[in-house]
């Protein structure tokens, strides 16, 4: 992106911000508040946009309903004492510039608007890894009926972890040693009856034994059937969902496949989006790869008490959040661009079983519903 155009973008973003953020002095310049509290309750019921709802630097957001039926928020989070929440907000947590911190970060809310702050309930100095590294990326909590599991990346460092009671605290357990859990980028958990799963990369899948301490079969790579033009070499074609942020759910008899891609299949360039598939068996086979929802990218999809869906978003972007207005026509192909805040958003979802028994899932705010111009599939 020119110079030109990087700076008409942000001095645009920082004009609309500064009038949000008049009232709040606290924060960074050009860095606007979660939507006030009768905003987000009108939003949570009508359930036809998209809510920021969280202000704080944070990627990979992931919410679940815990079984004290609080909602509990975690996701890759600066460490809490560090400057570059104030001096660097946009930072997009890559490369040697990259703020992301060395704790996994919890709050918890009963209504998705007031969050009570947990602290870092889990830092590397709780890794299964003699030596942990610096950096915890995608945390994500699972409740298993009796306790807590927690799993994270990057690859190398990926941690497994478990606590010893109903709390989501320390002190931690692993049931793997570092050898059997082996490199995991963006670990995620399922449970389909009594068995619990986890996935991995772009996407493998294996399932785990009674006691978690090992996995009881090889890992299997699960991929959408259809294909579309690699667009690294238009002569050839790719399968794969996408590249990252693989998640599982069943609906209705179905087991449904998510997983993240750049709508440009070229790495940040475009928006940053969620695709879909859904099988018989979770193990495969899949069906064809589906839209979801732009900016949705290493969104989780959960519900609220009352049955309905969203998926949470966040800001990842070369450049500060972009305007809603047009944005459904606009061309991002240029380089990585949002619509998000800096902060935790959530957005409703569509999600249905239909006549076939397949499932239907897609955003319902009109500037998530919808692939952009520059999305590299074609979608029905």
């Amino acid at each position: 992106m020119t110079k030109p155009l990087l700076n008409a973008l942000a001095i645009t973003h920082l004009a609309i911000a500064s009038i949000f953020a008049a009232e709040d002095t606290t924060l960074p310049p050009g860095v606007e508040p979660a939507m006030p509290r009768e905003v987000i309750e009108a939003g949570l019921k009508s359930h036809d946009r998209a809510l920021y709802i969280k202000q704080g630097w944070i990627r990979d957001p992931y919410i679940t309903l815990g079984p004290d039926d609080y909602y509990y928020l975690t996701g890759t989070t600066i460490n809490a004492d560090d400057p570059r929440e104030e001096t660097d907000p946009y930072n997009i947590g890559l490369w040697d510039t990259s703020a992301v911190g060395n704790t996994v970060q919890v709050w918890k809310s009963k209504d998705l608007i007031d969050w009570d702050y947990l602290g870092t309930p889990f830092t590397l100095q709780d890794s299964m890894h003699e030596e942990p590294g610096n950096l915890v990326w995608a945390p994500e909590v699972h409740w298993l009926g009796s306790r807590w599991a927690l799993v994270h990346c990057p690859g190398g460092k990926a941690n497994f972890s478990l606590t010893e009671g109903a709390e989501l605290k320390g002190p931690w357990t692993h049931a793997m040693t570092p050898e059997t859990l082996g490199r995991k980028h963006d670990p995620s958990l399922f449970k389909d009856g009594d068995t619990w799963w986890m996935l991995w990369a772009n996407t493998r899948l294996a399932p785990l034994s009674d006691d978690l301490s090992k996995f009881t079969a090889k890992p299997k790579r699960i991929d959408p059937s259809s294909t579309r033009p690699d667009p690294k070499d238009p002569s050839k074609t790719i399968r794969r969902i996408g590249h990252e942020g693989a998640t599982m759910m069943k609906i209705g008899d179905k087991y449904v496949h998510l997983g993240t891609a750049w709508s440009t299949d070229l790495g940040r360039q475009g928006s940053y989006n969620l695709y879909y598939c859904t099988s018989d068996k979770i193990d495969g086979t899949y069906g064809p790869r589906k839209f979801a929802g732009r900016f949705l990218g290493h969104g989780t999809p959960f519900q609220t008490r009352d049955g309905k869906w969203w998926c949470t978003a966040f800001f990842n972007g070369n450049v500060p959040p972009l305007e809603r207005e047009g944005i459904e026509t606009r061309d991002l192909s240029e380089t990585a661009q949002t619509i998000n805040q800096r902060g935790t958003t959530i957005v409703p979802l569509e999600v249905r079983i239909q006549k076939d028994g397949d499932i239907y899932i897609r955003a319902k705010d009109p500037a998530y519903a919808n692939p952009g111009p520059d999305e590299v599939q074609a979608f029905n």
